[in-house]
């Protein structure tokens, strides 16, 4: 991990590279974007990069305190961990960040704690974090990593500097896939259209052992959905159960992606838009009868079951709910 390797992000990386540079590094950032969308990369890249033993913009990686990081061993470099799924407790937040701050830095210049999924953080839990950023020992970072900056008090944005990633271009992540991974050419632009500019996204569907079995199994639920009894049904819900209990989260996006196929066919009627093209015929009969609110009614019961995955409810339940919710909109 370092700011040569990042695909896209130029803007987040020249604001890294120039803050050291000019030694005006802030005590505390945000960096916010979706899952997957290199908000970790960036933020290990960047205390890689300060904690380097050479001191320059760029990490050598050579040096014992790069491969510390590189290991994830680097003793300060401090991932916050949280104990509950969807909780940033104030223990947390106490025990990993507040009660070890005033320790100073074993080995390298600063120390840097990485709070990941920070939209988790409870109010006690931001609120036992503000006194730390607002009176920061010199050596101390604090980079929180969040998907929405709703969820985060106005006290710890105000005292934040804020980065945003950006969807990173088609060209540059087909390029990169291609590359490292050896996708053909159609597979590669269906991992692009898929992941919308988020490079993440495109590696987990592109490197995915099931995914030629994903796509068909989802291809297979939404040409048929209409017609399928409780038979039907159950074998799906068996086959996710079975094969894809791991990457359902995909298996969610896929189903959502054939949805929006109907809606640019609706809107532009061209079938160089879509992703599912081999499936044109069956998209357009969709898309005839589908009215712009009921399209809208099922991508929200997706991102409904995909809220209901991230709290572990159970597949099968998640899986039927929305299957007959989809069939019945």
């Amino acid at each position: 991990m370092d700011f040569q390797h990042i695909v896209g992000h130029e803007d987040i990386i020249r604001h890294f590279k120039a803050s050291i540079e000019m030694n005006r590094v802030s005590h505390a950032y945000i960096i916010c974007g979706e899952a997957d969308s290199g908000r970790k990369m960036l933020a290990v890249s960047f205390a890689k990069t300060l904690q380097c033993e050479e001191g320059k913009i760029d990490a050598c990686n050579v040096c014992k305190s790069c491969k510390q990081v590189d290991s994830g061993n680097h003793p300060d470099v401090i991932f916050v961990e949280h104990e509950k799924p969807q909780l940033v407790s104030v223990d947390d937040i106490r025990n990993n960040v507040v009660n070890t701050v005033d320790i100073k830095p074993y080995s390298g210049k600063y120390k840097i704690y990485i709070i990941e999924d920070g939209e988790m953080m409870n109010p006690q839990a931001q609120n036992a974090l503000l006194k730390t950023i607002e009176e920061p020992p010199e050596y101390a970072i604090i980079i929180i990593l969040t998907t929405t900056l709703d969820r985060l008090l106005p006290t710890i944005i105000s005292r934040c500097i804020t980065l945003s990633t950006k969807p990173v271009k088609e060209r540059d992540i087909f390029d990169y896939l291609v590359e490292n991974f050896g996708l053909d050419e159609k597979k590669a632009n269906f991992c692009v259209e898929y992941a919308q500019g988020n490079l993440g996204k495109a590696i987990k569907l592109a490197t995915n052992e099931d995914y030629d079995r994903l796509v068909k199994s989802v291809i297979n639920l939404e040409t048929n959905i209409y017609k399928m009894d409780a038979e039907n049904i159950a074998a799906v819900i068996e086959d996710c159960d079975k094969h894809y209990k791991i990457t359902m989260s995909e298996y969610l996006d896929l189903m959502m992606v054939w949805y929006r196929d109907i809606l640019m066919l609706k809107v532009t009627g061209k079938i160089d838009k879509i992703m599912f093209k081999d499936q044109y015929k069956t998209i357009m009969d969709q898309a005839k009868y589908l009215s712009f609110n009921e399209l809208e009614d099922k991508a929200r019961a997706i991102d409904k079951a995909k809220v209901r995955l991230a709290a572990n409810a159970k597949l099968e339940d998640i899986m039927r709910l929305l299957i007959m919710t989809l069939k019945e909109i």
